[in-house]
């Protein structure tokens, strides 16, 4: 994993990128497809993930989308108590590079936030899946987890977006 990071570290540091043309050489189209796609995750196409454990499910954005976003300087999360619906907003991470929406991969109740977000956005990139979560939600309809990607297909789903762009 720590070469995995490195690697993805340097191809963005190099500006080297995956490309869909078929005459470019191997050494150069490294790039994103190093991100780090982690087992007993559930994934969404709007690359969210979702760790369902008893009855709390911890929501973040994925390496993936981390690594497109570049250096995430803020984040704005909702407050616990409210609730979340799938597939819609709950908030939004400002990088460096852009601003953009953050949607729930399933719908329930927030009952906790990821304060250390608000004084340290950087988590998001150093440690998407730990340290960087963001929600923590009582599902209130367990049964849509069954409808996002585990992790082959997520893999699958950002080489095969990475290579149309």
């Amino acid at each position: 994993m720590a070469l995995r990071m490195w690697a993805s570290s340097t191809a963005n540091a190099l500006k080297i990128s995956c490309s869909s043309k078929p005459n470019v050489s191997l050494a150069f189209s490294l790039s994103r497809c190093f991100s780090t796609v982690l087992d007993g995750l559930k994934y969404a196409n709007s690359h969210e993930w979702v760790k369902h454990e008893g009855p709390v499910a911890t929501i973040g954005i994925t390496d993936h989308a981390q690594d497109h976003l570049g250096e995430v300087v803020f984040v704005e999360l909702p407050e616990p108590g409210g609730s979340v619906s799938q597939g819609k907003g709950f908030g939004a991470v400002e990088s460096v590079k852009a601003t953009s929406d953050i949607n729930s991969p399933i719908s329930g109740e927030v009952v906790e936030v990821n304060s250390k977000l608000s004084e340290t956005p950087g988590l998001i990139n150093s440690s998407p899946y730990a340290d960087g979560w963001m929600i923590k939600v009582k599902p209130s309809s367990p049964s849509e987890l069954e409808s996002l990607m585990g992790p082959k297909e997520y893999t699958k789903f950002c080489e095969e977006e990475d290579a149309s762009h």
